[in-house]
C-alpha cells in the first residue's frame, strides 16, 4: 500500500508565507524559504506552494523565490497561482519545481490540461479545486481564491479534469479552511472513491485525529495543512509517528 503523505502549504502574498481563516483575515506566518527548509528537514513528505493573489493581481509566479526554495529542500515541489501556459510551467520547472497546481485558468481554459499533460506528463499536473457547499447540499467550485462561485459542481469538473490529464487532485474546502474543525470528509471521500488519481486534502486541519480520520474515513492519499504547522501547534515528526501507531501506512 502507498504510504500516505503530509504536506504542508505555503501560501505565498508579497515574498512572505501567509495564513488566513476561511480564505480571509489573512496574517504574516514567516519567511518560506526558512519555513520550507525546516519541513523539509522534519520529513514533510513534499511541500506545496501557492501564490496566492497571483491570479487576482494578474502576474506570474515568483520564479526568483521558487529557485531559492529548490536550493535549500530535496523534497518534492509543488507550485501554482497565476499559471495559464505552456511557458510558464516551463520557467518554474526550470526554477526547480517538480510539479505545478493549476486552478482558475484551467477551469477558464480546460484544454489547458492536456496541454500540460502532454508536454510534461500527468505526474506533473496537479490540479486544484477551492470548493464550497451551499444551502442546497451540493459542493460548488469557486474562482480566483475563492472569490468567484460557479455553478459547476466540484466531483463533475474533477472529472473531467482527470480525464483530460490532470495526475492529482488538490481539495481545498472553503468551508473547513482555516477553521481546525477537520478536514470536509463528505467530498473528500466522494473524490477519492470516484477518481483513479491521488487526492490530497486541504481545509480545516486541527488536531492529530483530524489527519488520521480523512485518511482513513475519506481514504485521501495526501493530507495538506499550513497554519498548525506554521504556528508550532502539531510538529510533523510528531504527527507521522501518531499516523503510524494507528497503522496508517507512513513514512517516517
Amino acid at each position: 500500500m502507498l504510504a500516505k503523505r503530509i504536506i504542508p502549504c505555503l501560501d505565498i502574498k508579497n515574498g512572505r508565507t501567509v495564513k488566513g481563516v476561511n480564505f480571509e483575515q489573512i496574517r504574516d506566518a514567516g519567511d518560506p524559504v526558512e519555513l520550507a527548509s525546516i519541513y523539509a528537514q522534519e520529513g514533510a513528505d513534499e511541500l506545496v506552494f501557492l501564490d496566492i493573489s497571483a491570479t487576482n493581481e494578474k502576474r506570474k509566479t515568483l520564479s526568483v523565490l521558487v529557485n531559492q526554495i529548490a536550493h535549500h529542500i530535496n523534497i518534492p515541489f509543488t507550485v501554482g497561482g497565476g499559471i495559464a501556459s505552456v511557458e510558464d510551467v516551463q520557467v518554474l520547472l526550470n526554477s526547480g519545481a517538480d510539479k505545478i497546481s493549476i486552478n482558475t485558468s484551467a477551469f477558464k481554459n480546460p484544454s489547458l490540461i492536456n496541454q500540460l499533460a502532454l508536454e510534461f506528463g500527468t505526474q506533473c499536473v496537479v490540479l486544484a479545486i477551492d470548493t464550497k457547499k451551499e444551502a442546497d447540499g451540493n459542493w460548488y467550485v469557486y474562482l480566483n481564491g475563492g472569490t468567484i462561485k460557479t455553478n459547476r459542481l466540484c466531483l463533475d469538473w474533477a472529472k473531467e479534469a482527470v480525464n483530460r490529464g490532470a495526475g492529482e487532485i488538490l481539495l481545498t474546502s472553503m468551508n473547513n479552511d482555516g477553521t481546525k474543525q477537520g478536514f470536509a470528509l463528505d467530498i473528500t471521500g466522494q473524490l477519492s472513491a470516484q477518481l483513479s488519481v491521488p487526492v490530497i486534502a486541504s481545509g480545516g486541519a486541527g488536531s492529530m485525529q483530524d489527519f488520521a480520520d480523512v485518511f482513513d474515513i475519506a481514504k485521501a492519499d495526501a493530507a495538506l495543512a499550513a497554519s498548525i504547522f506554521h504556528f508550532k501547534e502539531i510538529g510533523v515528526p510528531e504527527l507521522k509517528q501518531y499516523l503510524f501507531n494507528k497503522g496508517i501506512p507512513i513514512r517516517l
